[in-house]
């Protein structure tokens, strides 16, 4: 929905507010015409229903606004004495038509000095299960969001099961678009495997202050961007789904190139404006490469799983030396491996293996075509390794549109700036010349910044080199936290924790530092000071 079309839906809705409630106001003390001023009237209905009048501020929250409307209908009614559960039921399944019910049909009075106290144990369960709801839905959209590691396209600066915390108000958080949705989750309700949002209403995009922008390298969530055709099928149904911006898939890699630059990819570094872009040092570029395996007797104990993993990072799942025939019943080495995915450091280590020999790091070739590669159509000789160069475009800048840009910028004009901003843009080709909705046009101006994200796995990560720009718009937050890390491939329950991963920052130089230990004395000491307290006070 555009701005004047909320704008219209808002006065129609303070039209259907003010016809059935009016006579309620009045047997309140207050005057018809309260019941129809925008704003003022939630103010005045807070007095009436014995409520502070900042939950008025709750109502112009996307998501928390639509938990406070239910509780606002039931407050109303009980408000004028309708306090039994065949109104509370009554109230809730009409979305609040009721009241209508009540301020034309019956002849009430109003209870200015209502007890708000529960009158049942199970009144006071459910309240305080909507508070704790709209206070961790208030946290989790605007502050601070769980987010877990489910690939290791960032292996090894995020590995594969750190559990973080994504702070939405670095970069500023974005405001739901979604207006109906399931709160504190993401696209799909846990468990009954259902779609958690409805996409027929949308709020405009709007993004709240930060205090920092986006700086080259940092480590960002967003949502996917591609994740926006009407062929996911998520939910198991069969059918195709549109995706809304806040309701895609959540992606994390590293932002390697920001508004402005000129990115190229060489030999599988990144280059900006021509010079190879230097990483901060907790940044671990992993690459493919591939080897013999030698066919020897001490190749068995050199090659054991367990130590690959723990000595170079080499998942089991990932890597294995060895394959069992079912036919002999008997293990085998293997001959060769050709995506052994190390660092630089661990690839010098694994040379030294006495079980290999002749490791070399896989490169695709400059020149050579790569299916899948951005813009995906045939037209650039790119692949993973040698990309580029390209813009990434920046707001309010113009680039010259022809035959070679086309593909590069059609999906930021055609959505990112078109459909997802509620504009219907078109570009098209005719013969020589590119045209905009029928218009030809040889420039274009963009309307919003954009980002290269590529994960520090070059060869194992699906990202910007795959399907391009990241929009302003996509921009979740900034991953600032890990306070939980689980290891699958390691043994014993005590051995799959990463101990020396809990409560350590995600940015930062040098070596992370977990702060788990002065947790545990923080802990302790409230937990000590707090029953400390409680004898004295009782004493």
């Amino acid at each position: 929905m555009t701005l004047s079309e909320w704008f219209i839906f808002f006065l129609a809705v303070q039209v259907v507010h003010f016809l059935g409630t009016w006579k309620l106001y009045v047997k309140a003390g207050r005057k018809a015409w309260e019941a129809a001023v925008p704003v003022y009237n939630a103010v005045v209905l807070m007095k009436i229903i014995n409520r502070p009048w900042w939950w008025v501020i709750l109502l112009f929250i996307p998501v928390i606004n639509v938990i406070m409307l239910p509780v606002i209908w039931v407050e109303t009614i009980r408000s004028f004495g309708k306090n039994t559960t065949t109104d509370t039921i009554l109230v809730i399944v009409t979305l609040g038509f009721y009241i209508y019910y009540v301020n034309y049909m019956l002849d009430v009075n109003h209870i200015e000095d209502r007890d708000l106290k529960p009158r049942t144990g199970t009144g006071e369960w459910v309240s305080s299960i909507l508070f704790a709801v709209v206070a961790a839905t208030l946290v989790h959209t605007y502050f601070m969001q769980p987010y877990t590691i489910p690939t290791g396209s960032l292996e090894r600066t995020l590995l594969v099961g750190d559990f973080l915390f994504v702070s939405k108000f670095h970069y500023g958080a974005r405001t739901p678009m979604t207006a109906i949705s399931f709160p504190m989750v993401h696209d799909t309700i846990p468990l009954v495997k259902t779609k958690s949002y409805n996409s027929d209403i949308q709020y405009p995009y709007f993004r709240l202050p930060g205090f920092q922008k986006i700086k080259r390298n940092d480590i960002v969530v967003f949502s996917w961007p591609v994740d926006t055709v009407n062929a996911f099928q998520q939910w198991g149904d069969g059918k195709y789904h549109y995706k809304p911006i806040d309701k895609k898939s959540n992606y994390v890699k590293r932002c390697v190139g920001i508004p402005g630059d000129s990115l190229s990819v060489v030999d599988g570094y990144v280059h900006i404006n021509g010079k190879q872009t230097e990483l901060p040092d907790r940044a671990e570029i992993q690459f493919s490469y591939s080897g013999e395996f030698k066919q020897s007797e001490s190749s068995y104990s050199a090659l054991n799983p367990d130590y690959l993993y723990e000595r170079y990072g080499l998942k089991p799942n990932e890597f294995s030396a060895f394959i069992f025939d079912e036919r002999t019943q008997k293990t085998y080495l293997r001959k060769s491996f050709n995506r052994a995915l190390l660092t630089n450091e661990s690839a010098e280590l694994f040379k030294n293996n006495g079980g290999v020999t002749g490791l070399e790091r896989n490169i695709y070739p400059k020149g050579v075509k790569v299916p899948g590669t951005f813009p995906n159509k045939g037209k650039v000789n790119w692949n993973l390794d040698n990309f580029g160069a390209i813009y990434i475009p920046e707001a309010g800048k113009t680039v010259k549109i022809d035959l070679e840009s086309f593909y590069l910028y059609r999906r930021i004009i055609e959505v990112y700036e078109g459909s997802e901003m509620g504009i219907d843009n078109k570009l098209s080709v005719n013969g020589t010349q590119v045209l905009l909705n029928g218009n030809p046009i040889d420039t274009y101006t963009f309307k919003q910044d954009y980002y290269w994200m590529m994960g520090d796995n070059r060869h194992n990560s699906e990202d910007s080199r795959a399907w391009g720009y990241v929009p302003a718009t996509h921009i979740v937050g900034k991953p600032v936290f890990i306070w939980m890390s689980w290891d699958t491939n390691a043994k014993g329950l005590f051995n799959k924790i990463r101990w020396e991963r809990l409560f350590t920052t995600v940015g930062g130089n040098g070596k992370p530092v977990s702060y788990f230990y002065y947790f545990l004395i923080t802990l302790i000491g409230y937990i000590v000071f707090s029953k400390y307290r409680k004898r004295k006070k009782a004493a």
